[in-house]
């Protein structure tokens, strides 16, 4: 084990990320969405490990941290799903501007339960979800505030889908939510990130929406207004080419240069 981190640590030690002995004790806190759990779970382990600093997170849909944050909550990272949520961080001042970095990229996916008989679906112009979902629903995040809802909703109205969908669409508070239900096959279809799907093995991708067909779904990062100094050393070390495998790793798209 010792032998596998020497990489990581080598590259903070060149960074200065290392802490000293006295304040080895420290904590942050990362408020991030909730698709992002499983990435960076695994990259805070690795920056305690290397740092000494723990970090205690707190997953949840964009929207419901921002306004956490904004009533007092106390986070040192924030993480979003989308540009929009961190705009609403930047315009309350709840955030070091200076720290904001789009960090990472994601696609979006129709998902089924893995036992669902439905096959590959082809997503374009004309696609028809509700008849895809039958008597069911189509399950989620809620599309007036959660970004994976938010980006759903723009997909399924440029692709013309919309209308004959919305009375059929079951709306959750976060993309993992929305993941449970239809791996417990509570519904039939589900809308979320490809990342989520890659992570739970009772789902399957049926689809993919077309690129173009959705804003652009960046993950936005940045210190909060109220941050621990060390918060600018967890932002560097998600910039470390260690970490960019393990993002990799789980789908998403990394989309600032690694620094080492």
């Amino acid at each position: 084990m010792f032998k596998a981190l020497k990489p990581v640590i080598a590259a903070c030690l060149a960074l200065g990320l290392v802490t000293s002995p006295a304040i080895a004790q420290e904590s942050l806190t990362v408020f991030a969405a909730a698709s992002l759990k499983n990435a960076l779970d695994d990259i805070s382990a690795e920056f305690t490990k290397a740092t000494g600093i723990k970090v205690t997170a707190s997953y949840a849909g964009s929207s419901t941290l921002a306004k956490q944050i904004e009533q007092g909550a106390p986070a040192d990272v924030f993480a979003s799903a989308d540009i929009d949520w961190m705009d609403y961080a930047h315009d309350k001042k709840l955030i070091n501007d200076a720290t904001r970095i789009n960090l990472l990229g994601n696609r979006l996916v129709l998902i089924a339960p893995k036992t669902s008989s439905l096959g590959d679906v082809a997503i374009d112009p004309g696609f028809d979800l509700a008849a895809l979902a039958g008597d069911g629903h189509i399950v989620t995040g809620d599309v007036r505030a959660v970004p994976v809802g938010r980006y759903a909703k723009a997909a399924l109205e440029k692709l013309g889908a919309w209308t004959k969908a919305e009375p059929k669409m079951a709306m959750s508070e976060n993309v993992r939510a929305a993941l449970a239900l239809v791996a417990r096959g509570e519904a039939p279809l589900g809308i979320v990130y490809a990342t989520d799907a890659k992570i739970e093995p009772g789902v399957k991708i049926i689809g993919t929406f077309p690129a173009d067909s959705h804003p652009p779904i960046v993950y936005p990062f940045a210190a909060t207004a109220v941050a621990k100094t060390q918060a600018e050393r967890y932002l560097a070390f998600l910039r470390l080419a260690a970490a960019k495998v393990i993002f990799e790793r789980y789908g998403f798209t990394v989309l600032a240069k690694p620094t080492s």
